[in-house]
């Protein structure tokens, strides 16, 4: 790719993704003509139109602006998640255009910085969205790229300065090997999108193949267990960064931090669950080697609000609590049984989810059975295809007739607000990756008009 600072103009397809939308908004604030397609206006997608970045939501040639069609300098910014079969993204390679991938942007953008990048199957939203908050907080001069909208900034970008990036290193499609760390971390290596890798081992060996990039081992923090060679996280284990001495006081976890060279006395914590303890360690393990002065932390992650759809409370009364939540695999469906059990031992909870994926939820059937098996209740929406198609015989009925002992309907979206509101459980949980977040916005409206 040419050097960022020769380009004047970007195209993105697929602009209103959490990942492209903030990489638009890095490059509009380096003072560059940015333009965007996306098939569906959201929220997302006009916030970046206020900010004076145009967007299209017709796949049709006429619809590129003429200062890009124009310019073969213009580069063509896209996401994996855009169809092959993409117009736009087919006339512009057929063109000439120089197009390349998020994931090798993303590295180009953050090649001469000090890139600190957040891996794992599992909790590299919140992981990456604390550690910017830490860095910002500090006053270091950072970029965060997020994966989700974080609640002190509402955004996904986080803009304090160039001289440090934070970024997520997405394993889909091997993303993360395009990128540049100085340090990095891996918060977990469960099976995942085993419809690009085929098996665990193979997700292993990327994992251990994007570890290899960190020029220093002392550069790598991993989860305790990791078959990887770095620094060590934990929680009440004993590691190189450690959780010790947790509680909960107040609705919030405090705790100690053992780092190799001090331990930082009553940290305060607001996300519940000890995966998400597990993610605050890691980050604040990061902001370390980054160099930010310990003393600062404790205040920046005390006032750390969370990510929006990890653990968000949209009502939160004696009579009634509903979450949001953006689980899509077992392990973190358990990781969020095992929250809310902690802060609700005595209450029963009904969950709703909407699986994410064919593939994934014929790759781990049993294990979406067993982990929905905690709660009381449970309601299935259909399956979101996202970018797949049907496979025969796997729904969301099969998936239901798999969960034993528990209370099981699948229902339409149509039918779901007075399937839930139907439920004699104080604790209601809305899950998933698909657009089941918009029906959580309804449901909270619902629920609170009808009381």
């Amino acid at each position: 790719m040419r050097d960022l600072g020769h380009i004047q103009a970007l195209y993105f397809i697929g602009i209103g993704g959490i990942g492209m939308s903030a990489l638009a908004r890095f490059v509009k604030l380096q003072g560059k003509e940015v333009y965007g397609y996306d098939k569906t206006e959201t929220q997302l997608t006009q916030e970046l139109e206020m900010e004076g970045i145009r967007v299209t939501y017709q796949d049709s040639v006429s619809e590129i602006p003429m200062i890009i069609k124009n310019n073969k300098n213009s580069l063509v910014v896209y996401t994996p998640a855009v169809p092959k079969d993409n117009t736009l993204l087919n006339w512009f390679r057929s063109e000439g255009f120089t197009v390349i991938k998020r994931a090798q942007f993303l590295g180009e953008v953050t090649r001469n910085t000090l890139c600190l990048a957040v891996a794992g199957t599992h909790g590299k939203t919140t992981t990456s969205a604390i550690l910017g908050h830490l860095l910002a907080d500090c006053d270091m001069p950072v970029t965060a790229f997020l994966g989700g909208i974080t609640e002190n900034y509402n955004s996904n970008f986080i803009s304090k300065g160039t001289e440090i990036t934070v970024v997520e290193a997405d394993e889909f499609d091997r993303s993360f090997l395009s990128l540049n760390p100085d340090i990095a971390c891996v918060t977990s290596m469960d099976a995942d999108h085993l419809d690009i890798y085929g098996d665990e081992h193979t997700i292993e060996s990327a994992f251990q193949e994007f570890a290899n990039l960190i020029p220093s081992r002392d550069k790598l923090l991993h989860k305790k267990g990791l078959p990887l060679q770095g620094k060590t996280v934990a929680v009440e284990e004993t590691a190189d960064f450690e959780a010790r001495n947790v509680r909960i006081e107040d609705g919030c976890y405090q705790f100690d931090l053992k780092t190799p060279s001090e331990t930082i006395k009553d940290l305060q914590f607001i996300l519940p669950g000890h995966h998400n303890l597990q993610n605050a360690v890691t980050a604040l393990g990061m902001a370390i080697l980054a160099g930010s002065p310990t003393h600062c932390l404790p205040k920046a992650l005390s006032n750390f609000k969370g990510v929006q759809r990890r653990f968000s409370y949209l009502i939160k009364r004696e009579d009634l609590v509903l979450i949001d939540d953006y689980a899509h695999h077992p392990t973190e469906i358990d990781a969020l049984s095992q929250a809310v059990n902690e802060l609700y031992p005595d209450d029963l909870k009904l969950i709703v989810f909407q699986p994410h994926l064919y593939s994934r939820t014929k790759d781990f059937i049993d294990g979406f059975a067993e982990s929905l098996s905690n709660f009381d209740e449970v309601i299935l929406l259909d399956i979101y295809p996202a970018r797949e198609l049907p496979i025969e015989g796997v729904t969301s009925s099969w998936l239901g007739g798999k969960i034993r002992g528990v209370d099981t309907k699948v229902v339409s979206k149509k039918e779901l607000p007075a399937a839930i509101k139907a439920s004699g459980c104080r604790i209601k949980l809305i899950v998933g990756a698909g657009d089941i977040g918009s029906e959580a916005q309804k449901l909270m409206k619902y629920l609170n008009d009808e009381d």
